[in-house]
């Protein structure tokens, strides 16, 4: 009894196995690139479809030789953008308390289901929010930006969805969020991570 209680142990410890890819197989063919970029996005995918590995958490968050791909989701809905505040009990300790218009996470072994990048976006979307509207989703782009820690590990696939629904709130992984317009975000832009900075950058100056 007692070596089956440690086994679960050891199996609830163990860390998460998350999707990554070579940074060799993703700039091959572009150089690496500072911010939003908008490009062919399924031909992204096909890269990263054929090219996926799957290794711990912790071990790739320093290992600068791989990119972690992200979905990165914007909530939009009548011109306002859901606008959000990271907890400072955040597991990723370099983004506490900043301000998010991205609703994003790793893709684990166990969501790697579908080749659609739309199906892993709207997972990911109702882990991390409470919505029951519907949304349509538009490609934006892919960001980078290799000038800090946090960047040089991620790669983000920006999707911007358009909910139909102002009835949207956070969940736990999150200590705030509420719809914005345009200025209200832009006036939160210094205590922005700098991913939501390059979308705003991108979105409000259009």
């Amino acid at each position: 009894m007692q070596k089956n209680k440690e086994l679960q142990t050891h199996a609830s410890s163990a860390p998460e196995h998350i999707l990554v890819v070579k940074r060799d197989i993703l700039f091959s063919d572009l150089k690496p690139w500072h911010g939003l970029l908008q490009t062919d996005m399924n031909a992204f995918m096909q890269i990263i479809q054929k090219n996926s590995e799957f290794h711990p958490r912790p071990t790739m968050e320093e290992d600068t030789g791989y990119k972690q791909i992200i979905p990165y989701l914007v909530f939009e809905h009548n011109n306002t953008y859901f606008l959000m505040q990271r907890k400072k009990t955040a597991s990723e300790k370099r983004l506490q308390n900043k301000y998010t218009l991205g609703i994003g996470g790793h893709i684990r072994k166990e969501d790697f289901t579908s080749n659609s990048i739309f199906d892993w976006a709207k997972r990911e979307f109702h882990e991390e929010v409470n919505y029951s509207g519907k949304v349509k989703i538009e490609p934006l782009g892919i960001l980078n930006d290799d000038t800090n820690m946090v960047g040089r590990v991620h790669l983000g696939l920006v999707l911007l969805l358009h909910g139909d629904s102002p009835e949207i709130s956070v969940k736990s992984e999150l200590a705030y969020g509420s719809l914005c317009s345009m200025q209200e975000c832009n006036n939160q832009y210094a205590k922005m991570e700098t991913w939501s900075q390059f979308i705003t950058n991108q979105l409000f100056t259009q």
